[in-house]
C-alpha cells in the first residue's frame, strides 16, 4: 500500500491536508503504477513549499506557455486544486503508453471529501507531511489559496461543505461514544447478575 507498508487495499483514500505537493505526488503516482487504486481528497490543504506571492509568480510564467498556432491544442493550464495535483501526478507517469495510461485511470481527485468518502477510513503519507519535511520557519502556502489566486472560484463554498461535513461528523462520533458507553454498561450489568454462569456459558476450549 501506500509509503512502503506491504499491504494491498482495494481502495486507499489519502486525506492530503498538509501534506507537500511534490512528495505526495511522487508517492502516489509510484503506487498507481504498481497497481494500487486512490483517491485523494482535500486537495485545496495540499501546501507547496514558497510563499504564496512566489507560486502565484511561477504560476503566471506558467499560463503564458501555449501553443502559438492554435491555443486551445495545449499546454491546458487547470486551476482547480484536484486537477493541478492529477497533473502533477501525470507528469511522474509514462502517460502515453498503455501501462501509465492504466495507472492513470486508477487515480482520483476531489477538493474537500465528498461522499461516499467521507463515510470511510481515510490515511496520511508520513513521507509526505510538511510538519517531518519542510524545515521550520520556511515559507510555504495552500494551494487552494494559490488557485483562487490565479482563477478557481470555489474556495468559500469548499470551505462551507467542509465545515457542514465537520458537523455531521462530530454528531456521528458523539451517537458512536454514547452508544459504545451504554453496551459496556450492559455488559458489565449482565456480568454482575450472571455471575458463576458465565464459566458454564463460556465455549469450551480445546
Amino acid at each position: 500500500m501506500v509509503s512502503g507498508s506491504g499491504i494491498c487495499a482495494r481502495r486507499v483514500v489519502v486525506d492530503a491536508r498538509q501534506h507537500m505537493l511534490g512528495r505526495l505526488a511522487s508517492i502516489i503516482a509510484k503506487e498507481l503504477l504498481n497497481g494500487q487504486r486512490i483517491v485523494v481528497v482535500r486537495c485545496e490543504e495540499i501546501c507547496m513549499s514558497g510563499g504564496l506571492v512566489r507560486q502565484k509568480m511561477k504560476f503566471l510564467r506558467f499560463l503564458r506557455k501555449r501553443m502559438n498556432t492554435k491555443p486551445s491544442h495545449g499546454p491546458i493550464h487547470y486551476r482547480s486544486p484536484a486537477k493541478i495535483l492529477w497533473r502533477t501526478i501525470r507528469g511522474m507517469i509514462p502517460h502515453k503508453t498503455k501501462r501509465g495510461a492504466a495507472a492513470l485511470e486508477r487515480l482520483k481527485a476531489y477538493e474537500g471529501v465528498p461522499p461516499p468518502y467521507d463515510k470511510m477510513k481515510r490515511m496520511v503519507i508520513p513521507d509526505a507531511l510538511k510538519v517531518l519535511r519542510l524545515q521550520p520557519g520556511h515559507k510555504y502556502c495552500l494551494l487552494g489559496r494559490l488557485s483562487t489566486e490565479v482563477g478557481w472560484n470555489h474556495y468559500d463554498t469548499i470551505k462551507e461543505l467542509e465545515e457542514k461535513r465537520k458537523q455531521r461528523s462530530q454528531v456521528t462520533y458523539e451517537r458512536r461514544k454514547q452508544l459504545n458507553k451504554l453496551r459496556l454498561k450492559a455488559e458489565k450489568a449482565a456480568e454482575e447478575k450472571l455471575g458463576s454462569q458465565l464459566d458454564i456459558l463460556a465455549p469450551i476450549k480445546y
